[in-house]
């Protein structure tokens, strides 16, 4: 269950806690975020930049908040159209400054780490479809204004096909006059799998960032985050991602102690879990990498090379969905590293639903799940085509994939569980789990007898 933040969107929503299908992330990522946001924990060390109103709307990281019933039937209009389009509350963003000032949420320990010198030139990668203007402009001013000239090589900011009139020649216009920054546009939808590779093809600099298109990078973020890539071209690296609310607009952070790491269940959908206490006694300092068995997708670092020798993304994947754990897999099975940077903080707009339209004559998802299945799990794709009732559908042809993994020499599936992600529960493994199979396969039946057999029966063969 989901609770809007500050009252939702209208203050008093009485369907606040029905649960939304999310198409932008995933629903253990959406629940991190609201749990750190209800913690709101970690102090924030605030640090005005100069020549800013610290009274405007949004600077410094502060919420906005609208009382809609107090607007006139034109702003109204504005304000629930905001939300309608774009699934977070527009009409606050458009009077926030594309350039708005955030505090300084890095733990104080950072600010004395010396990174790695030199470090590597970085193609920052946005992708976007349908996005807000105002939302979409603080995105690439945000790393525009927070990132050291010397590192930021490009921004690539890949437009999926929008239709917003806004998107067409007003943003070609504004993003000719900026330096550094290119704007790239698909023939037709591809969807954000495609999309990031698009952008990649033509990326330059020696390390890859990829970015929502609804996202604020925080003072300091980007030396972190590709400093282990310096040190080691084979490491691929994720932010802190932080809550901005999607209604105030409120950045909020994440003090290092509060971190959590990626993982998976076997319905191949990840989720968030603890740092292992084994990691946390090898880390000799809090502002040291933390390995992550996966990664959320929507914001990571890793070296073009790196990314192209494992094959970037899987181009038999549709639209999203599976290819945050296909990269994760590859890349601590291919000899790599995946780790998250604890002084590298990115902003991140948390929608409670999709406002995009997707095909529905296939599940993407599932297409995408089962092809991620079938090249890296092993036997152990048979505990999730199990959650599929064995009905893989029509995924495509994975020799290629297969090929891939072949020649890269990955270790095993049972590799990665037993040294990478030992906390993960094998289903197998477990004393009972024939006996919860065999439940599994009854419990259709017990249902049917329970709520449509008249209550006077006691005859459970029959009602089978």
């Amino acid at each position: 269950k989901l609770r809007r933040h500050q009252g939702g969107e209208n203050g008093n929503n009485k369907n606040e806690n029905k649960h939304v299908d999310d198409h932008d992330h995933p629903e253990e990522e959406r629940k991190k975020a609201q749990e750190q946001q209800r913690k709101n924990a970690g102090p924030i060390q605030v640090h005005a930049p100069k020549e800013i109103n610290p009274n405007a709307p949004g600077e410094l990281g502060k919420p906005v908040v609208i009382d809609k019933d107090k607007l006139s039937p034109e702003e109204r209009v504005k304000y629930d159209e905001g939300w309608k389009n774009n699934a977070f509350n527009n009409y606050v963003s458009d009077m926030i400054s594309i350039h708005r000032s955030l505090p300084d949420i890095r733990d104080p320990a950072c600010k004395a780490v010396k990174w790695h010198d030199p470090l590597p030139t970085t193609s920052v990668i946005v992708i976007f479809h349908n996005e807000a203007w105002s939302v979409l402009l603080r995105t690439i001013h945000s790393v525009l204004d927070r990132s050291d000239i010397k590192l930021l090589k490009e921004i690539i900011v890949v437009d999926d096909y929008s239709d917003f009139e806004h998107l067409k020649e007003p943003l070609q216009s504004y993003i000719d006059k900026l330096e550094r920054v290119r704007l790239v546009r698909t023939a037709k939808r591809e969807g954000l799998i495609r999309a990031r590779l698009k952008g990649a093809a033509v990326a330059t600099g020696e390390v890859l960032v990829f970015l929502d298109s609804h996202c604020e990078t925080a003072e300091g973020w980007l030396e972190p985050l590709i400093d282990p890539i310096a040190r080691n071209p084979n490491v691929s690296t994720v932010p802190l991602i932080e809550i901005i609310d999607d209604n105030t607009f409120q950045m909020y952070s994440t003090p290092i102690e509060s971190i959590q790491v990626g993982g998976f269940d076997w319905s191949l959908i990840f989720d968030w879990h603890p740092v292992p206490r084994n990691e946390m006694e090898r880390r000799k300092h809090k502002t040291d990498p933390i390995r992550s068995p996966t990664m959320a997708g929507g914001l990571f670092a890793i070296n073009r090379n790196y990314f192209e020798l494992l094959g970037s993304y899987d181009p038999g994947m549709d639209i999203w969905g599976g290819e945050n754990l296909e990269i994760s897999f590859k890349v601590w099975m291919c000899g790599g590293e995946l780790v998250c940077t604890p002084c590298s903080h990115v902003g991140h707009i948390f929608r409670k639903r999709s406002p995009y339209k997707w095909p529905s004559n296939v599940n993407v998802v599932r297409k995408n799940t089962v092809r991620l299945a079938e090249v890296w799990l092993d036997e152990y794709k048979n505990y999730y085509y199990e959650r599929l009732q064995n009905d893989l559908g029509n995924y495509g042809d994975v020799s290629e994939r297969k090929a891939l993994r072949e020649r890269l020499q990955c270790k095993s599936f049972g590799w990665y569980l037993k040294n990478v992600y030992p906390e993960q529960f094998i289903p197998g493994e477990s004393l009972f789990y024939g006996e919860v199979s065999a439940l599994l396969f009854y419990l259709p039946f017990i249902h049917f007898y329970f709520y449509h057999i008249d209550e006077s029966s006691t005859d459970f063969e029959s009602a089978i």
